[in-house]
C-alpha cells in the first residue's frame, strides 16, 4: 500500500475554502495556451501567404507542437526536479508568451517552427504538472472539482477561443492576433505566481519512478485504457467533418453546407463546456463509474453519427453528448490517478499526457490511412470498439488493489 507522505495536500484550512484566484488562473492559461494550439487551424490560408509555403506546411506548426509534447511530458519532472511547481508553471506562461510573439514577427516558418516548439513544452508541462497543482490548492477530497477548472479553460478554448482569434484575424492580422494572445499570457504568468500556492516537487523523479508508477496493480489496464478511449475518440472525431459530409437523407445525398458543419462542431463544443462543468462537481464520489460509463457513451455517440445520418437534428443531439462527455476524460483520468496513487502525482500526471499525446499522434497516421483504404464509416466502428475495449480495461483497473 503506497503512503501519503508525499501527498501535495492543501493544508486544513485552505480545504474548507478553495482558492479561486489560483483555480480562474489555471482556467485562463488552459485557456489561452489551447487557443495558441489551434489557432494556426484557424488562420491557415493566412499564415501560409504571410510566410510563402503551402497551407501543408503551414499545417506543421499544429504538428510540432504535439511531437514536442510527448517528449516534454514525462521529463518535465526529471529537467526540473528542485523547482516550485507554482514557478514552473509560470515559467512555462513565460515560454507560452515568448513562442507567441516570435511567430508574430518570425521571417519564415523556420522561425515559426522552432518558436511552436516552446509552446508545446508548455502545453505538456501545464498538463503534466496541473494535477499537483490542484491537489495542492484541493486537496485529495476535491481533486476533481478542482482539475474541472483547467480542463473548463481547454473546452472553453474550443468553443470560443480560437473562433475569437480567427474573428480577431479577419479584423486586424493573424500576426496581431499571436502577438495579442502573447502579451495576455505574458500577464498571465505575473498573476500565477501570485495566486497559486507554493507547490513543493516530488522527491524523487526518474525514469525509474515512472516504470514502477506503471506497474502498480491496476494501473497498466487504466493506462492503456486510457490511450485507447482517446485514440478510438479522435480517429472518429478528426474526421468528423468528413462524416459529416456524407450525410444522407432519403435515397439523396444531403447537401450539408459548411454553416451546418459549423453549428454542429458548436454544439459539440458547448456540450463540452456544459459536461465539464457538470460532471467536474461530482466526479470525485463517482470517478469509477465515469471510468466505464464516459468511453461506453461515447463510443455509442460515435456509431450514432452513422445510424442517425439522416436527421440534422439527431447528430445535432449527438454531438452535444459526445462533447459533453469526452472534454471530462481528462477529469475522469487524472482523478482517477489521484485516488489510485496520491503519492505519485506527477508521475501518474505525465503518463496521462504521454498517453493522451501519443494517441493523437496514433490516430492522425492510422485514421487518414484507414480513411483512404477502407472508408470513414469503417473507421467510425473501429472507433467505438476502442473505445469499449478501453471502458471494459478501466472496469478491470478499478477492482485492482492498489
Amino acid at each position: 500500500m503506497p503512503t501519503t507522505a508525499s501527498i501535495p495536500v492543501a493544508p486544513a484550512s485552505s480545504v474548507e475554502k478553495l482558492r479561486y484566484g489560483g483555480l480562474i488562473a489555471m482556467t485562463l492559461m488552459s485557456f489561452l495556451l489551447v487557443t495558441a494550439e489551434f489557432l494556426p487551424n484557424g488562420v491557415l490560408t493566412e499564415m501560409a501567404a504571410g510566410l510563402g509555403v503551402s497551407p501543408g506546411q503551414a499545417g506543421q506548426t499544429v504538428t510540432v507542437t504535439a511531437l514536442v509534447g510527448l517528449v516534454v511530458a514525462p521529463t518535465v519532472g526529471l529537467v526540473f526536479p528542485r523547482v516550485d511547481r507554482r514557478s514552473l508553471l509560470a515559467w512555462m506562461a513565460v515560454a507560452a508568451a515568448v513562442s507567441n510573439l516570435v511567430v508574430a514577427i518570425a521571417p519564415n516558418l523556420v522561425i515559426v517552427l522552432l518558436a511552436r516548439f516552446f509552446l508545446g513544452a508548455a502545453i505538456s508541462a501545464f498538463w503534466a504538472m496541473s494535477i499537483t497543482v490542484a491537489a495542492r490548492i484541493a486537496g485529495p477530497d476535491r481533486l476533481g472539482r478542482a482539475v474541472m477548472f483547467s480542463s473548463a479553460g481547454a473546452s472553453l478554448a474550443t468553443v470560443a477561443g480560437v473562433p475569437i482569434g480567427v474573428m480577431l484575424s479577419t479584423m486586424l492580422d493573424w500576426r496581431v492576433v499571436f502577438a495579442l494572445a502573447g502579451v495576455v499570457t505574458g500577464l498571465l504568468a505575473i498573476a500565477m505566481r501570485v495566486l497559486l500556492p507554493s507547490v513543493p516537487p516530488a522527491p524523487a523523479s526518474s525514469f525509474a519512478i515512472l516504470a514502477d508508477t506503471a506497474r502498480r496493480p491496476g494501473i497498466t489496464l487504466g493506462l492503456v485504457g486510457h490511450v485507447l478511449v482517446v485514440l478510438g475518440h479522435f480517429l472518429a472525431y478528426t474526421y468528423i467533418r468528413l462524416a459529416l459530409e456524407r450525410m444522407r437523407i432519403g435515397e439523396e445525398a444531403a447537401s450539408v453546407d459548411a454553416g451546418t458543419v459549423v453549428l454542429l462542431l458548436a454544439l459539440f463544443g458547448a456540450g463540452g463546456l456544459i459536461g465539464n462543468i457538470v460532471i467536474g462537481m461530482i466526479v470525485d464520489r463517482s470517478f469509477a463509474f465515469f471510468a466505464v460509463l464516459t468511453p461506453l457513451v461515447i463510443a455509442a455517440s460515435v456509431l450514432a453519427m452513422l445510424l442517425l445520418s439522416g436527421s440534422v437534428a439527431g447528430i445535432a443531439v449527438v454531438a452535444f453528448v459526445w462533447g459533453f462527455f469526452f472534454a471530462s476524460w481528462l477529469i475522469v483520468v487524472n482523478t482517477w490517478i489521484g485516488h489510485r496513487m496520491p503519492d505519485r502525482l506527477e508521475a501518474g500526471g505525465s503518463l496521462v499526457v504521454v498517453g493522451f499525446q501519443g494517441a493523437i499522434a496514433i490516430a492522425a497516421a492510422l485514421g487518414g490511412f484507414l480513411v483512404d483504404t477502407v472508408g470513414v464509416e469503417l473507421v467510425y466502428v473501429i472507433g467505438a470498439g476502442m473505445l469499449v475495449v478501453g471502458a471494459g480495461l478501466f472496469g478491470a483497473s478499478n477492482r485492482a488493489r492498489s
